[in-house]
């Protein structure tokens, strides 16, 4: 059953800061204003939202307003709020809750004073990627007027989720190939990625040359980054039961985001970097926020550092 429909709302997308790129980081919906409050000291930018694999059960006002004054007076903004579920599979037993999830989220993405919802594009279970595009079209064709009614973008994630081109679990959205088809198959302009090298980098593609060619579709990026033993791939390849690549916080990768930030600024990006957490082999646990403060400053280095006025 569809989410009830409001009064269409234009979102107001996040305020720029004079960097033009803020450096933030993910923040789990569940842990909400009181988990933002203790770690915006550190000197964060923006917050993206994320919501797992549903957004119901939110008093979506009253956990806004919540959010809102956590930032008031801070200058940080809301970049993004996201579900993580497969709305394309009709055999799930989640399938209508992760539209729903959707419908929700852009309903009401504008009370955090934010116009971006992103997430997993989805997949037809086990089916190869080609085969998931027709129902793809029947729920985002939809979702993306949806969306453009309000004035809200929508960006996929590129994770596969330990699938691939013939087989898979949650989302389709992995590789460009995929994504052409995708903005084929629903060529709005309010489509576009939630993109980060360590997808690509895993897959053993060079992320710069793909961002300086897919740069116009990214609405927001994930911070993170990869390590890829080169030495395992060429001595055992990619099946067998040596690991050869590990997810990084971005300062500790083999990615260098000085040239990943210059391809988004030359691309006309305007948006936020929001640091992905929890995944680094060696800087998790106690270790966390050591972490992801290191990434901060890095990132915020690639930047430019602070902004600085022109004389006069």
């Amino acid at each position: 059953m569809a989410a009830k429909k409001t009064v269409s709302k234009k979102a107001s997308p996040a305020r720029p800061c004079k960097e033009g790129i803020r450096i933030g980081t993910l923040v789990p919906a569940e842990r909400g204003a009181a988990y933002i409050q203790q770690i915006l000291p550190h000197g964060f930018e923006s917050f993206s939202l994320t919501f797992g694999g549903s957004a119901r059960g939110y008093n979506f006002p009253k956990y806004a307003a919540e959010i809102n004054e956590s930032l008031a007076g801070s200058g940080a903004v809301i970049s993004s709020v996201g579900v993580y579920g497969n709305p394309l599979d009709p055999k799930s037993k989640a399938y209508k809750d992760n539209i729903q999830s959707w419908e929700i989220l852009i309903d009401h993405v504008h009370l955090f004073g934010c116009d971006l919802v992103c997430g997993f594009a989805g997949r037809v279970i086990d089916k190869p990627i080609n085969e998931s595009m027709k129902q793809f079209k029947k729920v985002f064709d939809p979702l993306a007027k949806q969306a453009a009614d309000k004035g809200v973008r929508i960006a996929f994630e590129n994770c596969d989720m330990g699938g691939d081109w013939n087989r898979g679990d949650w989302n389709i959205a992995q590789n460009p190939t995929a994504w052409e088809m995708m903005f084929n198959e629903v060529p709005a302009k309010n489509l576009g990625l939630q993109w980060e090298p360590c997808h690509q980098m895993v897959s053993l593609i060079d992320p710069i040359p793909q961002l300086r060619k897919w740069a116009p579709r990214v609405f927001h990026v994930h911070g993170k980054d990869a390590t890829v033993a080169w030495d395992v791939v060429r001595e055992h390849g990619v099946h067998g039961p040596h690991r050869f690549a590990w997810h990084r916080t971005p300062g500790f990768g083999d990615t260098n985001w000085a040239d990943v930030i210059t391809i988004l600024r030359m691309a006309g990006f305007v948006g936020s970097i929001d640091i992905e957490g929890w995944h680094d082999p060696v800087y998790r646990g106690e270790l966390e926020m050591t972490g992801q403060v290191r990434a901060l400053n890095y990132l915020k280095a690639c930047r430019g550092g602070s902004y600085v006025e022109n004389p006069a």
